[in-house]
């Protein structure tokens, strides 16, 4: 069979059931593929030798019978996920030639379950960016063209959102601090859920703000996210922040019926300088869950205002103090010194050398909010605007809402570099719609609903309640039907 990498995960676990492929013959598939797409920039780290072997291990685990149901499925892995001896950088200079000893648990999980990994894939530096332009690797590039320009894939998970349009792989991981899992998947029309705060473990991803990181699935289809999903989630006694709940089966739940249930549109999402495309596009997704049996209500969560602002003061003082581990002493780059300097000069060379400027930016706006005499009056103010954008969210699910329905972007993907040296606050602004989700801990899904004017695919946002992904695959699932996007990028690179 051609174009193995072009199969979803769900054709192709189908297909190594029936024995029809194999797991050598799609990691080859995806790997000539990669190979070909050396100008998205989406794989950094690529691992043939150890895909084809562990894809050899997958078809005799598949031949014995007794075979999970990612096991033999090729698939790319963020570069801020720990792997066993593989380069991790979270694509930062200061991180450069750390291979650890060790998986994190997501990856392990995956491993275990006889997942391929076919390499590790782009992103922003530490996580920090909407654009992927903040790599030491170079920029990412986004499958979609439909004029002169590179397009961006989204942030900070663009290599893996890249990845899966262009079907270099069939599924990737991607983390998701305020927004990176979703908005890229809405910017190159793949499906991406961030799971709810502790549903998947952190232990082993490279932190950026610990209280608002989250593993999740990026994919072609919902089905898919279900079944990578329920792969990568469980409980894990090395975070203390992972929930030890059951972990149900997502793909199960697909059942593609909502009726009775009641979708929540938040006015405070109709933001001032909305385009119409966004602004329909959302009117049409309502339309399709009340067509599909669902009650559509209109809702207030009055403090969405206050979400960025809190974002940006929480996320970079979190940082701060994350990345003050990253000095030159243990592992990576360590900055060449003159005779005379000392461990201080060492600090200080090697942190200007080893983290880009995005990245020293968002160190500084933390260490800032974090100072004396400024620790109340920012930061525990921030912390205190996040407990009341999560009363409301708490308030509308308890007056019967099961699942709330926003866009996931501002817009559709825009030029690389157009926004690179503007005002900061600019880039930030493609976070409005998806910052309030990790700030509640809560679930959030985009499912890609149609094209723009100029032919560049627009995703939808669906927020469930905590704990509750089965039912926001359920819904999610039910409108990727209805919205029958079905649209692929054209392959010029």
């Amino acid at each position: 069979m051609s174009d193995l990498n072009k199969l979803t995960l769900a054709e192709a676990r189908d297909l190594l059931r029936s024995g029809e492929t194999s797991s050598v013959a799609l990691t080859e598939a995806c790997l000539g593929a990669i190979e070909g797409a050396g100008a998205l920039n989406a794989f950094v780290h690529n691992t043939p030798d150890l895909a084809l072997e562990r894809a050899g291990a997958a078809d005799a685990r598949l031949a014995a019978g007794n075979a999970p149901a990612m096991c033999g499925l090729p698939i790319g892995i963020k570069d801020l996920f720990c792997t066993t001896g593989v380069a991790s950088q979270a694509a930062s200079r200061i991180l450069d030639g750390f291979r650890p000893e060790y998986d994190s648990t997501v990856s392990a999980k995956l491993r275990d379950a006889g997942a391929v990994m076919l390499g590790k894939l782009n992103m922003d530096e530490f996580a920090m960016g909407s654009s992927n332009e903040t790599s030491t690797y170079g920029n990412a590039v986004n499958p979609w063209k439909v004029d002169g320009r590179a397009l961006t894939p989204g942030g900070s998970s663009g290599g893996s959102a890249a990845a899966v349009a262009a079907d270099l792989c069939l599924a990737a991981t991607g983390t998701d601090t305020g927004g990176s899992i979703r908005q890229p998947a809405a910017f190159t029309g793949t499906v991406g859920i961030k799971p709810t705060y502790g549903r998947c473990s952190r232990w082993g991803i490279v932190a950026f703000a610990s209280s608002l990181d989250q593993a999740g699935p990026m994919t072609k289809t919902v089905r898919d996210a279900a079944i990578m999903l329920e792969a990568m989630s469980g409980h894990d006694a090395k975070d203390s922040t992972s929930a030890d709940l059951p972990v149900p089966d997502f793909e199960a739940m697909l059942t593609g019926d909502i009726r009775g249930k009641t979708i929540g549109i938040p006015r405070e999402y109709r933001i001032e300088g909305m385009p119409e495309e966004i602004a329909a596009l959302w009117d049409r997704g309502a339309d399709m869950l009340r067509d599909a049996g669902a009650k559509v209500v209109e809702i207030s969560l009055p403090h969405t205002k206050y979400a960025l602002p809190a974002y940006y003061v929480i996320a970079p003082a979190e940082a701060s103090s994350n990345l003050a581990r990253y000095d030159g002493v243990r592992y990576g780059h360590r900055a060449t010194l003159a005779a005379g300097d000392g461990i201080t000069e060492m600090y200080e060379k090697t942190r200007a050398e080893g983290f880009g400027p995005e990245v020293q930016r968002r160190v500084m706006i933390g260490t800032y909010v974090l100072s004396a005499g400024f620790y109340d009056a920012y930061y525990n103010r921030a912390r205190k605007v996040r407990t009341l954008i999560k009363r409301d969210f708490e308030t509308v699910f308890a007056e019967g809402v099961d699942a709330i329905l926003t866009p996931a972007t501002p817009s559709s993907a825009f030029g690389l570099g157009e926004m690179a040296n503007a005002d900061p606050v600019q880039m930030y602004l493609n976070d409005v719609f998806t910052v309030t989700v990790n700030l509640a801990g809560l679930p959030g899904i985009s499912v890609p609903a149609g094209l723009d004017s100029k032919g560049l695919p627009l995703g939808l946002q669906l927020i469930g309640q905590p704990w509750d992904e089965g039912e926001l695959l359920k819904t999610a699932h039910v409108l990727e039907q209805a919205a029958g996007f079905v649209a692929k990028p054209s392959k010029w690179w």
